[in-house]
């Protein structure tokens, strides 16, 4: 089934939002524009193999002025905006490469070379990035990296830019945040396959590009295609006011765990007057739950650390940049900026707790709170990454969790029965339909999503069902000024109709960055890989041995659980397996299996092999398609 126009309370709706946004004020046009020193066509850049990566050629639609129907204004703007590319200069010294990722590459020249910080998502856009830096500014060496957070988008192309033996020499130094790869395991890994899957939904990058369907990600475009690498830090900044000099060039760092990301933090470079603000302080409404999964992030201490900076260096500074976006200048912009950017999120931190403390659930807060004028009209306050809405729900989930403290709530039937239920007590299937579409004809996305949604549940094979509620999540797509929202929608509402998309199964985790997790790391995700049932009445342990790292971890299972203790050896162990962690490594990434690295040498087991095998049979395989919008297959 094709996609379908917009309806006309959409058209009246989006229409109505050009009269309620300051649309004439243009200065964020001239900002993402200043500095602009050249690109690649169509910032088109592709791997070695000659496969396209990233490219901006799908966006060529965003060049037309006027939004579409079937596009928020607000969202279609922002959309524009994240269109720029190429490098940009801005101060004399001080460069970004935007637009060939979702996220910025900020390059600060020394007295010999070049310093850079956070090299995108992979390593064909940051190698392409610094060719162009290379080919205004000169063939300037690296001398230093810098990760500004944790996040795969600001370290994920380092091997574009920096050898594993320039760093591994001490020639390059590579710093980060206190805490960097403790964060990545603890973000990505563990819960890893279902954060790539709800990732299809917040960033779409499965949806065709067009007015119809992905325009934007509110950060940027979308996370480029290409080989993600790790380089793990050197240095690790830990406390604030830490001082770096690197090729003369003197860094300041603030920190921020906890804000954006688990471990991040702020920079200011005085020789340049310029505060960088990691993801802290970006044109939009940040998230304080992203729909991939995450762990709530911290809005009250996230308006503390933009404080923080501001009051240490908002006098200082005349340029404030960031990984994303567009930089501002001028010392009393900035200040204005980060001031209403640090009051965003105190104000919904602080009414969300008020409405709580009133007794409101999250849904009501979410109905409930609205933003002041002051910074409701101010573009880089708008949600297109995060919302009003939904951040207020994290702010529920953080201090209460999920429950709302309504016993109907406690313990309620699993969608699909609750679906039946619900569906027999309207009248059944066509009586539901029926209403369902009259709804739909008023406008009412909202509840004919909800209701369509328990008729999809019931019976996931009702054609009328599937239709009915791709209907009213494309509307609700067309309507939302967040992309994620967007996306969201407008992909729930392409797997109804075309099913979830057909992906192999694989590691969600790159290879460099599984290589840097911890071996407790991965003993953990070894035990969420454990499927109960079949581990029910099983008792084993088993010794492993890691000759190249030298470390011994005896593995137990019992009560179908699995549990691990690091340096010790079992004296009653089933088996003892010998190994190194590359070949471990290579298992993960499902480059070999156990029994073709035992069958090779590669593994060596001491005692009965039968217990390893039976092991592995009862481990879960993840699948990156799982369903979401329909039930799940038994």
């Amino acid at each position: 089934m094709s996609r379908k126009s917009a309806e006309p309370t959409v058209k009246a709706h989006n229409a109505s939002v050009l009269t309620e946004l300051p649309f004439a004020d243009r200065q964020d046009f001239t900002d993402a524009e200043r500095g602009f020193l050249g690109t690649l066509p169509d910032a088109t850049i592709s791997n070695d193999a000659g496969r396209v990566v990233w490219s901006m050629t799908d966006y060529a639609f965003l060049a037309d002025d006027a939004a579409p129907e079937t596009v928020n204004p607000s969202l279609w703007r922002q959309s524009q905006l994240n269109c720029r590319h190429g490098l940009f200069e801005v101060v004399p010294g001080i460069y970004q490469i935007r637009g060939f990722d979702i996220s910025n590459m900020t390059l600060i020249e020394g007295e010999h070379g070049v310093i850079i910080i956070d090299p995108l998502v992979s390593i064909e856009p940051a190698r392409a990035g610094l060719a162009l830096y290379r080919q205004h500014r000169g063939n300037r060496p690296v001398m230093a990296v810098l990760y500004t957070h944790s996040h795969t988008d600001h370290w994920g192309g380092v091997k574009g830019v920096v050898s594993e033996e320039d760093v591994a020499s001490g020639r390059v130094p590579v710093i980060a945040p206190e805490g960097f790869v403790e964060a990545i395991a603890q973000e990505n890994v563990l819960a890893g396959n279902a954060m790539v899957r709800r990732a299809q939904y917040q960033f779409g990058p499965l949806l065709p590009k067009g007015p119809q369907g992905q325009v934007d990600a509110g950060l940027g475009k979308v996370l480029s295609n290409g080989t993600v690498t790790l380089i793990a830090p050197t240095d690790l900044i830990r406390r604030d006011h830490e001082r770096r000099t690197i090729d003369g060039v003197e860094i300041i760092f603030l920190m921020a765990p906890d804000s954006e990301a688990p471990a991040e933090m702020h920079m200011f470079y005085p020789a340049f007057r310029c505060l960088n603000m990691a993801e802290n302080a970006v044109h939009n409404f940040h998230n304080l739950l992203p729909f991939r999964g995450a762990e709530v992030r911290d809005s009250r201490a996230w308006a503390r650390y933009i404080d923080i900076a501001l009051a240490n260096f908002g006098e200082q500074a005349d340029v404030l940049i960031g990984q994303h976006h567009w930089p501002v200048w001028g010392g009393e912009r900035l200040r204005t900026y980060l001031s209403k950017q640090r009051d965003l999120y105190k104000y919904v931190h602080d009414q969300t707790l008020r409405l709580i403390n009133l007794g409101h659930t999250p849904n009501e807060i979410a109905e409930l709170l609205e933003l002041p004028d002051s910074l409701a009209h101010e573009w880089h306050a708008r949600g297109y990454y995060g919302t009003v809405r939904h951040n207020a729900k994290a702010i529920y989930q953080k201090y209460l969790g999920w429950y709302d403290g309504n016993p109907a709530h406690l313990d309620p039937l699993p969608p699909t029965a609750a679906a039946k239920k619900f569906v027999a007590y309207m009248g059944g299937f066509d009586a539901v339909l029926e209403k369902a579409r009259a709804d739909f004809a008023k406008g009412e996305y909202r509840w004919v999503a909800e209701v369509a949604n328990h008729l999809v549940f019931a019976d996931p094979t009702h054609q009328e069902a599937r239709n009915l509620a791709a209907d009213a999540y494309e509307q609700l797509g067309y309507l939302a000024e967040a992309a994620t929202w967007r996306n969201s929608y407008l992909f729930a509402a392409h797997e109804l109709r075309h099913g979830p998309p057909k992906l192999a199964g694989r590691s969600g985790i790159p290879a460099d960055a599984l290589a840097a997790l911890p071996l407790d790391t991965f003993f953990d995700l070894l035990a969420v890989r454990l499927n109960g049932a079949k581990a029910e009445g099983k008792r084993m342990v088993l010794n492993w041995v890691f000759t190249d790292v030298d470390e011994i971890i005896a593995l137990n299972l019992e009560n179908a659980a699995l549990t691990h203790r690091i340096g010790q050896r079992a004296v009653h162990a089933d088996a003892t397996l010998t190994l190194t962690r590359k070949t471990l490594n290579a298992i993960m990434l499902q480059q070999t299996t156990f029994p073709e690295a035992v069958a090779s040498g590669k593994v060596i087991i001491d005692g009965a092999p039968a217990r390893l095998v039976e092991l592995l049979g009862m481990f879960d395989s993840f699948s990156p398609s799982f369903a979401i919008v329909e039930p799940r297959a038994v």
